[in-house]
């Protein structure tokens, strides 16, 4: 299977620079049994749940992790935050990067500094040690800014659009920071739609899975065989298990929300044969033709071209028909990617 298949053209005015305007409002296109498509509002999906369905969403909090700061010689350098691999290490990108070499001091704040340590052999990603005194999150909020994706575009010297993003590129429920990127098919929720979906009956649970800087990426090698998926460190609860077990023995059907949480479950069950209570990691690559063990529906964004999203979606509901969608999704000008509108894949 070639990645080239998974590729197709987005007129740049449909991909979301800010938010819509309430969370709920986000436009739904709903993809049922004998490849219908239905346009809603998200506000919909309360219509859509019953008791029939188990909810699993993922509650991972974004982290503010670009950090701009200066080399002694006034140079301007962005660090764009990863992970943290040991104490004060973390792995992060860098730039630009030809301005940098090991033992470069790039100072951030008066709290905070970032020296570089070395460059690693993986996708231009370097070492470095951080340096501060006291709660590395606490700093990170007063001098970091939020990870947007490069597809939007931001002046962060906007504070209002900066204030927008701190609120809006966040899930409402979030709750375990670690992540680099929003699971961006939760933003779409309020805490009065969860509200109303558990009066009807909907069970709802939590998983935690930190999304890495992979979500950005597309994949580069032309054979989809040969694409390794950046790990990414999950756990699920002794109560979402347990939920999730007693709801499949019923027969009830699981809704996940974002690519993220499906990667948890679908993961979980390889590794286990079963959902269980666990703390692990996901390499788990779902491309067509996937057979999912977890996941019966998903709501998810639309994705970027040739990016492992969009392989997993049409593992999900069928390349053709995912194809199909997209291609009256940009007729009908919904807008993509994190900010943008959703689907409800419901086959």
């Amino acid at each position: 299977m070639l990645v080239s298949e998974f590729d197709y053209t987005l007129p740049e005015e449909l991909i979301a620079q800010t938010p819509s305007e309430k969370r709920e409002n986000s436009r739904m296109m709903v993809l049922t049994e004998g490849d219908k498509i239905l346009h809603k509002h998200f506000y919909d999906i309360v219509d859509l749940l019953d008791e029939n369905h188990i909810l699993i969403l993922n509650n991972t909090k974004v982290i503010p992790a670009r950090l701009y700061g200066f080399k002694d010689t006034g140079a301007k350098i962005e660090v764009f935050l990863l992970k943290e691999k040991a104490e004060k290490i973390w792995e992060v990108l860098i730039k630009p990067s030809k301005r940098v070499k090991e033992g470069t001091i790039i100072k951030i704040s008066e709290e905070l500094s970032v020296e570089v340590i070395e460059s690693l052999p993986d996708d231009g990603k370097w070492l470095v040690k951080m340096v501060y005194e006291g709660n590395i999150l606490e700093i990170l909020h007063r001098v970091g800014n939020i990870p947007l994706p490069p597809y939007i575009e931001r002046k962060m010297t906007n504070e209002e659009l900066k204030k927008l993003d701190f609120e809006r590129y966040q899930t409402v429920y979030a709750k375990d920071e670690g992540s680099v990127a929003a699971p961006t098919a939760g933003l779409h929720f309020t805490q009065d739609i969860l509200k109303k979906l558990g009066d009807k009956g909907v069970k709802i649970g939590y998983v935690t899975l930190n999304v890495g800087i992979g979500t950005f990426r597309p994949v580069k090698c032309e054979n989809v065989l040969d694409h390794k998926m950046d790990s990414e460190t999950f756990e699920i609860s002794e109560e979402t298990a347990r939920l999730i077990n007693q709801a499949k023995s019923e027969g009830k059907k699981l809704v996940a929300v974002g690519t993220t949480t499906v990667r948890t479950l679908e993961t979980a069950y390889k590794q286990f044969g079963e959902i269980k209570a666990c703390k692990s990691a996901s390499e788990l690559f779902i491309y067509p033709p996937y057979e999912f063990k977890v996941v019966d529906k998903l709501i998810t964004n639309f994705h970027l071209p040739k990016s492992t999203l969009l392989m997993l979606v049409s593992a999900l509901a069928g390349k053709d028909f995912i194809f199909k969608a997209y291609e009256e999704a940009i007729k009908n000008k919904y807008r993509f990617y994190s900010y943008g509108d959703c689907m409800f894949i419901d086959v």
